[in-house]
């Protein structure tokens, strides 16, 4: 879909973690920092977002956060900057306190030129710290996109600069 896409792209995130046995982030709760903290797919990701980015297409990530971040999402902040904002996307943080007053959908989800949703329907193991992935959801139907939209855009506003959020 990524490379279908012609204008815009944006990402909810809203999950406390994505799993706890991805190797960079294990090596980064060991201590280590640099290149040996990145995931592996990162050079892979690096080159869509900037095919997509010189194609003319705006990219936002949205991550609504709990206070005090998770040592996952603590990871997913220190690499940010190498990982999404140098590949050419806009990354904002919005912590839940932040978003009492919004409305936002109940899972995460990408919009692909504000036409088309995917939601990612996840939920946590209960057998352990993973996620079970149940599937994704596609959607076109106006009134979805329309309030996926709006929910997005309003959150966004309420969303701090990556290079602004200073967890705590």
């Amino acid at each position: 879909m990524v490379g279908a896409t012609q204008r815009s792209l944006a990402h909810l995130e809203m999950r406390e973690h994505y799993g706890h046995d991805d190797p960079a982030y294990l090596r980064w709760r060991e201590g280590q920092r640099g290149d040996a903290v990145l995931p592996a797919e990162a050079e892979k990701w690096h080159e869509l977002v900037r095919e997509s980015v010189a194609r003319g297409v705006t990219w936002r990530r949205l991550r609504v956060v709990p206070e005090p971040l998770t040592d996952y999402l603590r990871w997913e902040h220190h690499i940010t900057t190498a990982v999404n904002v140098e590949a050419g996307e806009e990354v904002r943080w919005l912590p839940r306190r932040r978003a009492s007053g919004l409305l936002l959908p109940g899972n995460d989800l990408w919009l692909f030129d504000r036409r088309t949703v995917k939601f990612h329907h996840l939920s946590p193991d209960p057998e352990g710290e993973g996620l079970i992935d149940h599937g994704d959801e596609l959607t076109n139907d106006p009134a979805v996109v329309a309030q996926t939209i709006a929910a997005f855009d309003a959150a966004w506003e309420h969303g701090i600069l990556h290079g602004e959020f200073q967890p705590d």
